[in-house]
């Protein structure tokens, strides 16, 4: 059963910092390429960063980049994004995808087989 859970979402004053962790099981995850995407009220998903499973190639929406870093835990099957100087504009529900099939990563959410629940961000001025 594939299992992918979010956490470390909340409310965070701009400019500030938060962690995001996404906790998978059931698939190989050394083999599968992750991605985070995000959900703003009345907007559709966008793509906000993603990792390969092969030589950690990394990618990221020109909206977070140099604010945001996506790194993954092979050893405990974990992918993190790590957020900083956030924006109003970040507030978003933030969900945890992966592509399996050894493929690399993509920007296209329909790309990706699994998703998790997502957890809220909220950033407030």
């Amino acid at each position: 059963q594939v299992q992918l859970v979010e956490s470390g979402g909340g409310l965070v004053q701009a400019g500030g910092s938060l962690r995001l962790s996404c906790a998978t099981s059931g698939f190989t995850f050394s083999t599968t390429s992750m991605g985070w995407f995000r959900q703003a009220p009345g907007k559709e998903r966008e793509f906000v960063a993603a990792a390969s499973w092969t030589a950690s190639r990394t990618y990221y929406a020109d909206s977070v980049k140099g604010r945001v870093t996506i790194a993954r835990d092979n050893a405990k099957n974990t992918v993190n994004l790590q957020m900083s100087n956030l924006k109003l504009e970040d507030t978003a529900v933030y969900s945890c995808a992966a592509r399996t099939v050894s493929l690399g990563a993509s920007q296209s959410a329909s790309d990706y087989t699994y998703w998790g629940q997502g957890t809220q961000v909220t950033v407030s001025s």
